[in-house]
């Protein structure tokens, strides 16, 4: 009786028939998606820590971030997307803001809280919706298969199946990991991953349900295996850590007082701080639309004419996450892509980002099993979650090559420039110019906005 009370009240809530789910479907799919991006409660205290941050904190403060904004989302507009500090907006702020241009991390900070008020209010204005309703159908699901592309590459790298060379990039070489006739413990962990992908993709074929989630908890428990019997040692100087929980330190939250409330204001009319302010703008704002763009078109959420249904609660709750992250003490609280793992695994509603919030709060008091997901054992899902979304090539007109080609720049450009806003960006550009050079442009009904867009984005390029 109780079981079906609860049931009712969630069916009501998040409107689970009409959207074609159910409670088990979306609990699984929170707890895939939690898991996938779990590494950022582990990668983010190390990248900030790095511009002097308290590393304790900064767990703690995204954590905390992640949880807030995440139900915001499911609160504003009922959608399985999950919110978390974001990669690449982190490392800008430590590596470039602090370390290269020399400002300290309460400034950044400051940049980071401004950047979101800025966002609350262009998405209460409408801009930001607008800039999404403008973007063509075609190149929406041309970014979709760039994320895939995009996320599996990030994939590949965390498992080191895929490394740096003098060829830019290159295959993992076992030959070279192996020591007196044993792996190295790196070679291990590419084994791990790569026995992990061949689950994960098998799991998918017999249409297993929770596959993703499955063919992590599975490459994580070979990994500690692995680590049992000797094969894989810890060696954190490699950035590779014990995949067995440690509890030596309790079930303490780590205290966010070293970085909360922490901003600097005093350089905020600066020349500079308006442009570190506006470059943290420009790729959340971006990277945002993307992924709801590829996230949402990969789960048919977007309506007849390319437009994704209460993205204005979508849009509000990532604009003030951004800034509660900042007053927490963390950078760009982001939208991310891994929501796509929940997602494929048949999330539709904001219970899908209930359990994941769920699960942040839960890291705050787990945090030694939560860090010690490795990420062999998440890659394997970003790789296959990738090949799930660029099955939305098959929509995209090849017919029309003044449609074909901006779709092919903006999905290489994603992987190979290492960014979902550039692949809007070049994808913005190369549409425009291409279908006015070719006289297409009337024909197409390009809206104002999309020529405004293309203007500013050819400006980023020259005077940023």
């Amino acid at each position: 009786m109780e079981k079906n009370v609860n049931q009712g009240f969630l069916e009501k809530v998040f409107h689970l028939s009409e959207h074609n789910t159910d409670v088990k479907t979306e609990v699984i799919a929170g707890v895939t998606t939690f898991m996938t991006m779990a590494y950022i409660l582990a990668v983010n205290p190390n990248i900030l820590s790095a511009s002097g941050m308290d590393a304790g904190a900064v767990f703690t403060a995204t954590a905390l971030a992640s949880l807030v904004a995440t139900l915001l989302m499911a609160a504003f507009a009922n959608y399985p997307f999950v919110l978390a500090p974001g990669m690449g907006l982190n490392a800008y702020f430590a590596y470039t803001v602090v370390l290269q241009m020399g400002y300290t991390w309460q400034m950044a900070l400051a940049a980071v809280f401004v950047e979101g008020i800025i966002f609350i209010v262009l998405s209460l204005t409408n801009v930001r919706e607008a800039i999404f309703n403008a973007i063509p159908m075609n190149l929406k699901h041309a970014v979709s298969v760039g994320i895939g592309l995009f996320i599996a590459f990030i994939g590949l790298q965390n498992a080191k199946i895929v490394v740096d060379s003098a060829t830019l990039v290159s295959v993992y070489s076992f030959s070279a990991s192996i020591e007196n006739g044993t792996f190295l413990a790196e070679g291990i962990t590419v084994l791990l991953a790569l026995i992990g992908i061949l689950l994960t993709a098998v799991l998918v074929v017999k249409n297993v349900k929770g596959n993703i989630l499955w063919g992590i908890l599975g490459t994580w428990i070979l990994g500690i295996v692995c680590e049992l019997v000797g094969l894989y040692r810890p060696n954190p100087e490699l950035g590779m850590f014990s995949v067995l929980p440690d509890f030596s330190s309790g079930f303490g939250i780590p205290s966010m007082a070293p970085t909360f409330f922490k901003m600097d204001f005093s350089g905020v009319l600066s020349l500079n701080f308006l442009t570190i302010m506006f470059a943290f703008l420009f790729v959340d704002m971006f990277d945002t639309l993307g992924t709801l763009i590829g996230v949402a078109s990969k789960a048919d959420m977007l309506d007849q004419e390319g437009k994704l249904p209460k993205i204005k609660g979508a849009l509000m709750a990532d604009a003030v996450g951004t800034s509660l992250g900042a007053v927490f003490g963390t950078s760009t609280t982001t939208t991310f892509v891994e929501s796509a793992s929940g997602v494929a695994e048949g999330g539709r509603t904001g219970l899908t980002a209930v359990v994941s919030a769920a699960l942040f709060g839960l890291a705050l008091f787990l945090s030694p099993i939560f860090l010690a997901i490795p990420s062999f054992a998440t890659a394997p899902a970003l790789i296959v979650v990738g090949f799930l979304m660029i099955t939305s090539i098959t929509k995209i007109d090849f017919q029309d090559y003044t449609e074909a080609l901006p779709c092919y720049i903006s999905m290489i450009a994603m992987p190979f420039m290492y960014s979902i806003s550039e692949g809007i960006a070049m994808g913005v550009i190369s549409y425009v110019v291409i279908n006015l050079l070719t006289g297409r442009a009337k024909e197409k009904k390009i809206s104002l906005l999309m020529y405004v867009l293309a203007v500013l984005f050819v400006l980023k390029y020259i005077l940023i």
